[in-house]
């Protein structure tokens, strides 16, 4: 073969390789910061979403959830702060679990969020889902996280704090805290 017969070739094989990369990566998922289900809520390590079950997508906090106001209290050490809370199975057990005052002991994780367990485990319909600050999450069932920051994992969600991410840092980033729920 001449060369410019094998340069036509391997410059063709070339072309038909990266477009079969290009094909391959269409429509592929792609990869998300996950955790695995024994470990603190947020830690997080690289895994490919194919591992998700199929037709699962990301979820983001969205204008079409259906929020309580004013059902259960929210306080952070002594400071209550506003909170948006989901209408949701989850939800109705948090605020059940909470009649008379459920106190939790935060652990202040991955420099984005206060976590600590509940001390019993609540009905969940986790989906991977995006987080971002004030976020209130359920995590593996019998946690509760508080974000001031961001991240992503499978959570079910609870509700919203209103505050800003500033208000929310200050709050939350300097040690562990204490979380207080009174439901009414």
């Amino acid at each position: 073969m001449s060369h410019a017969l094998v340069r036509s070739r391997n410059l063709l094989l070339a072309v038909a390789l990266c477009l079969a990369i290009l094909l391959a990566g269409c429509g592929a998922p792609t990869t998300t910061a996950t955790s695995e289900e024994s470990e603190p809520a947020g830690e997080t390590t690289a895994t490919s979403e194919e591992s998700k079950p199929a037709g699962e997508t990301t979820v983001q906090a969205t204008e079409e959830e259906t929020t309580v106001n004013g059902t259960m209290k929210l306080y952070i050490g002594e400071i209550e702060v506003p909170v948006s809370w989901l209408e949701n199975e989850s939800v109705a057990a948090l605020k059940e679990l909470a009649k008379g005052g459920l106190t939790i002991e935060a652990s202040m994780h991955g420099g984005f969020e206060q976590y600590g367990p509940l001390g019993a485990d609540l009905p969940r319909n986790d989906k991977e889902t995006v987080t971002a600050p004030g976020d209130i999450v359920l995590y593996s069932g019998n946690q509760i996280v508080v974000f001031y920051g961001t991240n992503t994992w499978r959570y079910t969600r609870l509700g919203h704090v209103a505050l800003s991410q500033a208000e929310l840092t200050d709050l939350l980033a300097n040690g562990n805290v204490r979380i207080t729920l009174q439901s009414e």
